[in-house]
């Protein structure tokens, strides 16, 4: 079944979550619509090919125009129209980067994923109910008494009016009847309205108490609102921005806050019920009287209270170019940023002018970098843009560094990616037009501004530390004393570097790894051990010379460009020490075979190793020279294993790889990502070669090794590998190109890694 129908068959929660992932950059009508076609692209590709990126977004546009011509034969005149709009918006975004829109699609259909996981985790899970959902729906029956409560002081108040009423106007009513009744009739009269005017008492004593008590409810409704939920959305939200499970959804702390404010409402509105009441009738030591100025000055507090803490930053900044980067801004390129007013009342629609504003509060300090904002840097929140929410969404703002005298970056105490920097919105809110201000602010968790696209993945570095050791949203000081962090925070981290840009994270295995490499063996992969910041990001890792996680965003890049599909699939080990592959292939078949990641790359590169057995029958490894993103734009890496020969002079070569670990044939293991037949080199034909005037060639990866090896340790080869050889070489043609290019074959140790020489044959 499609993705987009399984998603549209999940409950409401879930398709809350799909509903975040859209806005006017992608409108979900367009997904709605293309659905099939948007799933069979594959968008990670698209986005690595700025020459593909512009091919798919052209293809797109020729489909809006397709499904606008649908809608015309439908007399479906509104679609034609949000389709035209919706054209228009993307020629104008994506015109100039058409990589950027396929970088949205392919995080979101990943993030569709992520739901439909969740989903389907809580389905298996059902009959158990986590203490969290617990607690959100106590929180929920809470909202709900609140409700309750104000309706049935309106009803109090109702009953209170009635029988204010009715004593009123026998008040009056009474000197004119006492001539006409009976001294038993006037006794009972008074007794009447003796009775009465302490029922009304009591009613009015019962009205300010039940008032009291609803506040008190109140109040402690929105400490847990603004103390605890919203405290623990944001947390969610600084997990989710570095690669975490996505955040929950906003909609359901929206919901919250918007039962309060409309119950406080409705409240003041019940007070001012009461000051009439007290106008017409009071008495000495009357309740209202006396509580009314402690109880409209509590339920003003406690609106403003709610008021103020409920602007917040729904999306963080982000530039476009680099959705699962946020946080890392570059000087000179639009960034994007979502606000949202948690409080949803219509009153307040087109009511709130957001302005941002850059490091606000930041302190002078010599050689601490200054920037503008450039773009439009006010908005006007309201419903229309943003499926009904509050919202404002700022698309075109960016930054500029101002070039002072003596602000050179050198002089601050921090580097440029150390440096933290603020982004906050301010907005004053007049509920009511009654004369009442409350000043709103929100502010963004920190940034890291840099001036090239080197500096990225430094930058990031910083934002993970950060966002994974602290919850402060100001503490821009951070990174003058780092705290170190615990490798039990560290792996979960690093793990979701991988699950955020594909559908694997790091098993158990490769964890160790790299905890071997951060904390050293002796440390026995202690989760409490401490890794300084040095150590993660500054320090060479294992004497090389670069530090530990550039050697990891090399990898990640690598996987994201040529090793996706292979990744995903799991067949690659990846992270893996050389003692713990030897370990792992000592008791496989000859040819058995593993991929895992360079150590000593730092742009991230691949390599394979297989084990044979020498005549003693001891257990021999080879480790092929590592493949960068050089060789593998050239050559996928499914080819190169199908295509990969070990030869030496005088010998036939053969492809030793046989068995992807543990014991699975190489070609059921990558048989579907090879050259369809259509697209594979045919034998070569003469007639063809004479019509084309060209030579068939083919790519492959060939190692050399001296013929004594090949004799003592090299398996002999099967009759399939023979009829896989004829097809693409032959003996003569090795020895012509070894002639060519005055190979020398070099004896190496029996457990080594193999020089690897690429040739078109």
């Amino acid at each position: 079944m499609a993705q987009w129908c399984q998603l549209q068959m999940l409950d409401c929660k879930y398709l809350e979550q799909v509903d975040q992932l859209y806005d006017d950059s992608f409108p979900m009508d367009i997904r709605q619509y293309l659905s099939r076609w948007i799933e069979s692209i594959d968008w990670d590709t698209v986005a690595m090919q700025d020459s593909l990126a512009t091919i798919r977004f052209h293809d797109l546009l020729a489909q809006l125009d397709d499904q606008h011509s649908r809608f015309a034969l439908e007399n479906n005149f509104l679609q034609q129209h949000n389709f035209r709009k919706i054209k228009r918006n993307l020629q104008d975004r994506f015109q100039e980067e058409p990589h950027a829109m396929a970088m949205i699609i392919s995080r979101n259909l990943k993030e569709e994923q992520k739901i439909l996981a969740c989903a389907k985790e809580a389905e298996e899970g059902e009959g158990t109910v986590s203490a969290m959902v617990v607690e959100k729906q106590k929180l929920d029956n809470k909202v709900k008494d609140l409700k309750d409560k104000v309706q049935f002081l309106d009803q109090m108040l109702k009953n209170l009016e009635d029988l204010q009423d009715e004593y009123d106007f026998k008040m009056k009513n009474r000197e004119n009847e006492a001539n006409s009744l009976s001294p038993k009739e006037l006794q009972q009269e008074k007794f009447q309205m003796a009775r009465m005017c302490m029922d009304l008492k009591q009613k009015r004593q019962d009205v300010v108490t039940f008032l009291t008590e609803l506040l008190n409810l109140t109040h402690t409704l929105i400490q847990e609102l603004v103390s605890e939920e919203l405290p623990e959305w944001k947390q969610r939200q600084q997990i989710a921005c570095i690669g975490g499970p996505p955040n929950a959804c906003v909609d359901q702390l929206q919901n919250w806050f918007t039962a309060v404010a409309e119950a406080l409402q409705q409240v003041r509105q019940q007070l001012k019920k009461m000051l009439e009441l007290e106008q017409k009738f009071t008495y000495e030591n009357d309740p209202i009287s006396q509580k009314k100025a402690h109880l409209e000055n509590r339920a003003l507090e406690l609106l403003k209270s709610l008021l103020s803490n409920s602007l917040v930053v729904e999306r963080q900044p982000c530039m476009p170019t680099h959705p699962q980067r946020p946080l890392v801004l570059k000087t000179g390129v639009q960034f994007t940023v979502k606000l949202r007013f948690l409080v949803k009342l219509h009153e307040f629609n087109y009511q709130l002018k957001v302005k941002a504003v850059f490091d606000k509060d930041v302190t002078e300090k010599k050689g601490f970098r200054k920037f503008n904002i450039l773009g439009t840097n006010t908005k006007v929140m309201n419903m229309e843009e943003s499926n009904g929410s509050l919202a404002a969404e700022f698309r075109h703002l960016q930054l500029k560094e101002q070039k002072l005298a003596g602000n050179r970056t050198n002089e601050g105490p921090l580097i440029v990616t150390e440096e933290l920097h603020s982004l906050s919105f301010e907005s004053e809110l007049h509920p009511n037009q009654s004369g009442l201000s409350i000043k709103l602010e929100a502010t963004a968790l920190p940034l890291v501004v840099i001036s090239n696209v080197c500096q990225l993945p430094s930058g990031w570095a910083s934002i993970l530390w950060y966002n994974m050791l602290t919850t402060e949203p100001k503490n821009l000081k951070f990174f003058l004393s780092p705290p170190a962090a615990k490798w039990s925070q560290l792996s979960e981290v690093l793990s979701w570097q991988f699950s955020s840009v594909t559908k694997r994270g790091l098993n158990q295995e490769q964890l160790n790894m790299l905890a071997d490499k951060l904390l050293g063996a002796k440390a026995q992969r202690n989760p409490d051990g401490m890794i300084p910041w040095t150590k993660f990001c500054k320090q060479s890792a294992n004497e090389k010379a670069f530090p530990f996680w550039l050697w990891i965003e090399g990898i990640l890049d690598l996987i994201k460009r040529h090793l996706l599909s292979l990744w995903n699939d799991g067949c690659i080990m990846g992270f893996i020490s050389k003692e713990r592959e030897k370990g792992m292939l000592s008791d496989k078949c000859p040819g058995t075979f593993l991929l895992r990641f360079s150590e000593s790359s730092k742009e991230g590169a691949i390599t394979f190793t297989w084990i044979e057995h020498d005549v003693h029958d001891k257990p021999v490894y080879h480790s092929v020279e590592p493949y960068t993103k050089k060789e593998l734009t050239a050559v996928s890496l499914p080819d190169i294993i199908r295509t990969y020969k070990v030869m030496a002079v005088e010998n036939i070569p053969e492809n030793p790889l046989r068995f992807l670990y543990p014991d699975i044939p190489k070609d059921k293991a990558f048989g579907k990502y090879y050259p369809k037949p259509s697209e594979t080199q045919e034998p070569m034909d003469v007639e063809s070669t004479e019509k084309s005037g060209y030579m068939k060639t083919e790519l492959i990866s060939v190692s050399e090794v001296h013929p004594s090896r090949l004799q003592d340790n090299m398996m002999p080869m099967s009759p399939d590998d023979y009829k896989a050889l004829e097809r693409y070489v032959s003996p003569r043609d090795i020895d012509a190109v070894l002639d060519l290019h005055g190979l020398v074959p070099q004896e190496q140790d029996m457990s080594c890694s193999f020089e690897t020489s690429n040739f078109l044959l």
